[in-house]
């Protein structure tokens, strides 16, 4: 199975994690705009890569015959359900300059946690879940 269009999602994300972190540094209130802006953005690559993942990698894996990349596959998707819930619930409060603006403290409070989460998730993806997938593709190839 070939994952490059997932890492590839994940480095878009991480790169919008980077750029809202970058505003939000340089001041939530002079930045709101912006920073709703990159919400919605990234909320839509976080959107995509999830219904990707959903429909094809979680399904792919779950049937792979190989029992412990099944098992990891699925283990990941219940994981991700909790994540997706708290970004989601993040970039609804978020979306808006106004409530930015409204709560500039607690914005920056409820940011670094659920985007640390995201961060979190998607690293241990790459280390661990990708190059599951990767090998078992490799192992196939070469049979």
């Amino acid at each position: 199975m070939n994952i490059d269009k997932f890492k590839h999602q994940h480095e878009d994300i991480l790169a919008d994690i980077t750029a809202l972190r970058e505003l939000v540094h340089s001041g939530t209130e002079s930045n709101a705009e912006r920073i709703a802006a990159r919400i919605v953005g990234m909320s839509g690559n976080i959107k995509l890569h999830l219904a990707v993942e959903d429909k094809v990698l979680y399904p792919t894996l779950a049937g792979c015959g190989d029992t412990a990349l099944a098992r990891m596959s699925h283990l990941y998707q219940l994981e991700m359900n909790g994540i997706v819930a708290a970004y989601m619930a993040f970039a609804t409060a978020w979306n808006s300059a106004a409530r930015l603006l409204a709560a500039p403290e607690k914005f920056r409070a409820e940011a670094n946690g659920v985007l640390r989460r995201v961060y979190e998730r998607i690293k241990k993806e790459d280390h661990e879940f990708y190059p599951a997938a990767e090998a078992l593709a490799a192992e196939r190839l070469a049979a």
